[in-house]
């Protein structure tokens, strides 16, 4: 059985997700199970999803997976993926994140997972925050 099981059961609902503009697009969300940071820098047209988790670490893996659930399911996998030096976060950069911006918006539950770890991820009122993040690149670039 996967050790993320643990995390599975202590995931507590979203407190709120937040969103900031400045210094550069930020959507945010901090629960039981940790952290879920998404960034857009218009400056140099990169997006970063960032999972940190708020005990253990994350195993080294080939690869780092995302699972969207709900109303429009959708999985994602890269190789692309770095583990910060202390091991509590992994991180994914590119230049397109429709999949990751879609699974996000139109689904209520989100699953990352590396190796034998997965952790379990709320997206309950989500949606505002998300809908500022997808405006900010333009009002950023103004």
């Amino acid at each position: 059985m996967r050790t993320a099981l643990i995390f599975l059961l202590l995931a507590s609902p979203a407190a709120a997700w937040e969103f900031s503009a400045s210094p550069i697009c930020t959507l945010i969300d901090t629960s039981a199970t940790g952290e879920l940071t998404v960034t857009y820098d218009p400056a140099i047209t990169e997006y970063a999803i960032t999972v940190t988790l708020s005990d253990g670490t994350w195993p080294t893996a080939q690869t780092f997976s995302m699972a969207f659930a709900d109303d429009r399911p959708i999985s994602i996998q890269t190789d692309r993926h770095s583990i910060s030096a202390d091991g509590r976060s992994i991180t994914v950069k590119d230049r397109g994140f429709d999949n990751v911006l879609n699974g996000l918006e139109f689904n209520n539950r989100a699953y990352a997972m590396a190796g034998d770890l997965t952790v379990g991820i709320d997206l309950t009122g989500i949606r505002p925050a998300l809908q500022a993040f997808r405006d900010c690149p333009a009002a950023n670039l103004a």
